[in-house]
């Protein structure tokens, strides 16, 4: 538990309380409360709306974990994408600076083309390379423009126990003894949605502000991710093909190498993510306490 300095116990608002990130902050934090798309669709949001819903909670600080993340859909759901990442952020950004409440957002690897083959830091320039990466990257801008204060964290390749991921979808498949094809030409961050709720709730109490990248530490392809949830849950690794990325063709190109490193923090910065192996060894063990 990590305590969030805000004044009250209850002046924390979590917009999208019940995707994998919302669901990590809410265990984490329980005293805050939730805001759902039965009380703001953000598809739909207009400003006023948004102001009159945060307003009549009277919130200190705000955390996004809303966000349309159907990568290949947003290929031709361009407008929902849009709406749900670049604008509803901005609207929140705006109506907590109305409201003199601090906000907290979310964005990802994919603002990054994956072309640089090294360790992206917060200030590398972005190149998405496809329209939910284009739509992120437009709401990380549209939000530090409505509030210099705000605190966009990016992350990449979350996994959990809660809700269905690419770790759980593996060990679904290959638990029953079918065999699957994982890309081996990808490589990210694997990170764990507790960890990184524990890591922004640091990050909000240490009053961080601007761009900030946190993600479990070292490197993993899609195939080296699923091989370890594999053997840590004692199923056969041997089911897994590797395969590249044009052996599998998706309708959104994904960055080949979108590795996320920081500028503003060190190793002995206590916000820093333990290895993401650790995070996968935990995560298994909760879906197979038995095995």
């Amino acid at each position: 538990r990590v305590r969030v300095s805000t004044g009250c116990g209850d002046g924390v608002l979590v917009v999208g309380p019940t995707g994998q990130l919302g669901t990590a902050i809410l265990r984490a934090l329980p005293e805050a409360n939730g805001l759902g798309r039965d009380a703001l669709d953000l598809e739909t949001a207009t400003s006023t709306r948004t102001y009159d819903e945060l307003a009549a909670r009277n919130p200190l600080l705000v955390i996004n974990c809303a966000a349309y993340t159907a990568v290949d859909r947003a290929e031709t759901d361009r407008s929902a994408a849009m709406r749900i990442n670049t604008t509803a952020p901005e609207l929140l950004a705006r109506a907590c600076t109305a409201l003199g409440a601090r906000f907290v957002t979310f964005s990802t690897d994919y603002v990054f083309d994956g072309e640089q083959g090294h360790p992206y830091v917060e200030s590398d320039e972005t190149s998405p390379i496809n329209v939910y990466g284009e739509s992120k990257r437009l709401g990380e801008l549209a939000v530090m423009e409505a509030d210099a204060s705000a605190l966009v964290i990016r992350t990449s390749w979350l996994v959990s126990v809660t809700h269905v991921n690419f770790i759980t979808k593996i060990l679904t498949r290959t638990s029953g003894g079918e065999p699957c094809r994982v890309v081996d030409d990808q490589r990210g961050c694997p990170t764990s949605a507790h960890d990184l709720a524990l890591a922004t709730l640091t990050a909000i109490s240490q009053e961080r502000s601007g761009i900030l990248h946190l993600v479990n530490s070292d490197t993993a392809t899609w195939f080296e991710l699923a091989e370890t949830a594999m053997q840590v849950a004692g199923i056969d690794p041997s089911l897994l093909e590797r395969c590249t990325s044009d052996d599998y063709i998706t309708t959104a190109r994904r960055p080949r190498y979108s590795v996320l490193g920081s500028e503003r923090m060190t190793p002995a910065d206590s916000i820093v993510l333990p290895p993401w192996r650790r995070a996968v060894e935990a995560i298994v063990e909760q879906l197979y306490p038995n095995r």
